[in-house]
């Protein structure tokens, strides 16, 4: 058993920074979501505000994480131009696409989405991070500031949901292929008994 580095790295990008982040995001929505509830106490305990710093500085981490590595590492590879006279584009996912009717939308939606509106994410929830660590006592009085913190986490959530989407589906019909590969099991040698 084995895969790719370009494999490995689309792994990391999606499943593990992307997934990552949706999952911090269910902690730090709920908390945000229960501050903004009537009839929570003007005070937020030392640790339900440490809790939710965490929720959020990890969040911004992995947001950036996810963005960098997508946009740095496998978008060159996707990108990447064959040589003229090439036939098999398996290597070449955006041509791969682009090659037929069928798949050309792929591209034109699908990757377009995450090149530009999944950048949504990590601008909103640091937002998010930063107006809620600096202004918590604030946003805790003002429900208007609270409301505004957590429509842009939702915003955050929805636009890496949607890129996740597409990423997935994107993967499945032009992966990102290549590089070196690990072996990650080597199977028993012969055949059967």
């Amino acid at each position: 058993m084995e895969i790719s580095t370009r494999d490995l790295w689309t792994i990391f990008h999606g499943m593990g920074f992307g997934t990552l982040f949706m999952l911090a995001f269910s902690g730090a929505a709920a908390e945000l979501y229960r501050m903004s509830t009537p009839g929570v106490p003007a005070q937020v305990s030392a640790q339900e505000r440490n809790l939710l710093n965490f929720h959020l500085v990890a969040m911004v981490i992995l947001a950036w994480l996810t963005v960098f590595s997508g946009a740095y590492i496998i978008y060159p590879w996707y990108r990447a131009v064959p040589p003229p006279g090439a036939t098999d584009l398996a290597d070449y996912p955006r041509q791969l696409l682009l090659s037929s009717v069928k798949t050309s939308e792929w591209h034109s939606i699908g990757m377009e989405w995450k090149e530009h509106v999944a950048l949504l994410a990590p601008i909103a929830i640091t937002m998010v991070a930063y107006v809620t660590m600096k202004y918590e006592r604030a946003i805790i009085r003002l429900q208007q500031m609270r409301v505004a913190v957590l429509a842009f986490t939702v915003v955050a959530f929805v636009a890496t949901g949607i890129a996740g989407a597409f990423g997935v589906l994107l993967n499945k019909y032009a992966p990102v292929r290549g590089g070196s590969n690990i072996i990650l099991m080597e199977g028993e040698s012969g055949g059967e008994k």
